[in-house]
């Protein structure tokens, strides 16, 4: 018998349809309620919260880096300004694939290796991911053109025109002015961002260092609308930045470039100082490099050229290098004698052209001495033993005023101190004593150090710029003005940095000493061994009247006895 077939319960079915419908109405009315609340909270409660965080991503906040003040000698000719310079800047933030970007970018520019490896550098050193940060510099006009050509390829990458700094008499000025570097990792961990927002040179060397706060300026900013892309729509207000104070040196750039054409090329240093004001006039090293070369950084190849170089151009010889002073040393000496009534203008001792200390065998002979045993400048007074230099003079008085004596009043006049006011890498030479020698040396003073020292030779040790300092002390009969750089500056440590005591010297002591230094110059035309020393290669060949002192200091070693090629010893001059 066939079953009967199953009859549909409509009636069923529309129950539970009811059901469903209700608990899914409910359902959204919950969700709906939800949703108003939220809405609700957000108007009321998060409503100044939620403003901002839409304010904060519509407008951007963008430094403007103040300009670097100028740096001028003292008749106005620029010593550093600034340029243009169109560098390429990254926004690691936009960018997806780094490496990928820098494959495709370094086709279109036609980068070269070390540009390549330089932009890896920097692009992940910056800790500034949001911010725009450079990476190529100095782009050329093919180089810009390529890259807006292919700009749409490169999100987070952009042209930014920037000043740079500039140093328009290049090597000439190099050690004189110093120089600006590119801000480092070290440099950034202690520097103030705020500061230094959007500014990515810092002064290293000289005068751009020392007085770094004043060049820097004061940064401003603007409030910039910006689209969804990031891209800056108006500028809506803002703060204009404060540009950095210009400078005027006391530095004459013709002095300068008379003191290297004097050099003809060799190694060496001249500083001139004014007397009155302390001002430095010239500060040449020789050789030198091109401070422009370190601005918006130096390739490996030309700072290892420079660095492995034997002419050591890198180093500041004028206020670093650290030399005996020779017979430069000998009119301190002699002031000092005179200032203590050790000697008077009158005394006058035989020089038979060696010096023996008693009981002692060894000769210290003079300059003029020869292997024929002969030599030695007759009788000589303070005077004629310091146009003629004559080293068995100031053995003696060397040895008659004690170590002791010499190494507290050669302090009179700067030496063994670094009393520069505004060059921050000066050296402070070295002026010893007993105590020195036994703390670093661990042994006793001795006669023949003292004899030594009484030519400027031994241990002391002056720079350049310390032993021009002295001498403008000595042409001012004693009076102390420190050596500076910058004209119209105040220093509040000037007191601390200056020397006493050589001021209060007698009257009567300064003119015995720089007659004697005029004749070194000007005294000619004598009998044979009458003239002053620099007669026969300044004094005769000048209109007008000086004062100075020779001196020869040892910056080569040959051992007594031994033989040296001339050529060998004119490439370690």
């Amino acid at each position: 018998m066939r079953e009967a077939l199953a009859l549909k319960d409509h009636r069923s079915e529309s129950q539970i349809y009811v059901e469903r419908a209700a608990t899914g109405a409910v359902v959204v009315l919950v969700l709906f309620s939800l949703l108003i609340l939220r809405v609700g909270y957000l108007q009321t409660v998060q409503y100044s919260d939620s403003v901002a965080r839409s304010e904060k991503n519509r407008v951007q906040v963008v430094a403007r880096p103040p300009v670097r003040g100028l740096i001028l000698d003292r008749q106005g000719v620029l010593l550093a300004d600034n340029r243009p310079s169109r560098n390429l800047e990254v926004i690691p933030e936009q960018i997806v694939n780094m490496e990928d970007t820098l494959f495709h970018l370094a086709t279109v520019l036609e980068m070269s290796e070390e540009e390549t490896a330089r932009f890896r550098r920097l692009s992940g050193r910056t800790t500034r991911r949001f911010e725009s940060a450079p990476v190529l510099f100095d782009l050329s006009d093919e180089q810009v053109a390529r890259f807006e050509a292919n700009r749409f390829r490169f999100p987070g990458l952009s042209v930014q025109a920037k000043l740079v700094r500039n140093y328009p008499q290049g090597a000439l000025m190099a050690h004189a002015v110093g120089s600006v570097r590119r801000i480092n990792d070290r440099d950034a961990a202690s520097l103030n961002a705020t500061a230094y927002a959007s500014t990515d040179h810092i002064g290293k060397l000289g005068v751009e260092r020392f007085y770094e706060t004043e060049l820097l300026g004061q940064v401003g900013y603007d409030r910039v609308e910006a689209n969804a892309r990031g891209r800056m729509m108006r500028v809506l207000d803002g703060v204009k930045p404060i540009n950095g104070q210009n400078l005027t040196l006391y530095l004459d750039a013709g002095l300068q470039a008379a003191a290297d054409r004097a050099l003809d090329g060799r190694r060496g240093a001249v500083v001139a100082i004014d007397p009155k004001t302390g001002g430095i006039l010239a500060l040449l090293s020789r050789p030198a490099y091109d401070p422009n070369l370190f601005v918006q950084g130096i390739s490996h190849q030309n700072y290892n050229a420079l660095r492995t170089s034997m002419d050591a151009p890198l180093f500041n010889r004028a206020i670093q290098g650290q030399y005996q002073p020779g017979s430069t040393l000998k009119p301190f000496i002699g002031l000092i004698a005179l200032g203590g009534s050790t000697v008077t203008v009158s005394d006058s001792i035989e020089d038979p052209g060696w010096y023996q200390l008693p009981g002692n065998e060894r000769l210290y002979r003079d300059w003029n001495w020869t292997k024929t045993n002969d030599g030695g400048h007759g009788r000589v007074n303070i005077e004629k033993a310091l146009y003629r230099s004559c080293n068995v003079y100031f053995y003696d008085l060397a040895v008659r005023l004690g170590i002791d004596r010499l190494s507290q009043d050669l302090k009179q006049f700067g030496f063994g101190q670094a009393s520069v006011l505004d060059l921050p890498d000066a050296n402070a030479g070295l002026l010893p004593s007993r105590a020195w020698k036994r703390a670093t040396r661990k042994l006793p003073w001795y006669p023949g150090d003292t004899v030594n020292l009484g030519i400027g030779h031994g241990d002391i040790l002056v720079t350049p710029l310390q032993m021009a300092a002295a001498v403008a002390a000595l042409a001012n009969r004693g009076r102390w003005v420190a050596p500076r750089m910058a004209q119209n500056q105040s220093f509040e440590d000037a007191a601390r940095s200056s020397p006493s005591g050589a001021g209060q010297l007698p009257e009567h002591v300064w003119e015995p000493i720089i007659g004697g230094m005029e004749k070194v110059v000007h005294r000619g035309n004598q009998i044979y061994g009458e003239n002053g020393t620099a007669w026969s290669y300044i004094g005769r060949d000048i209109e007008y009247r000086m004062a100075g002192k020779s001196g020869t200091a040892q910056v080569v070693a040959i051992e007594q006895g031994e033989v040296y090629e001339a050529s060998i010893i004119e490439e370690r001059k």
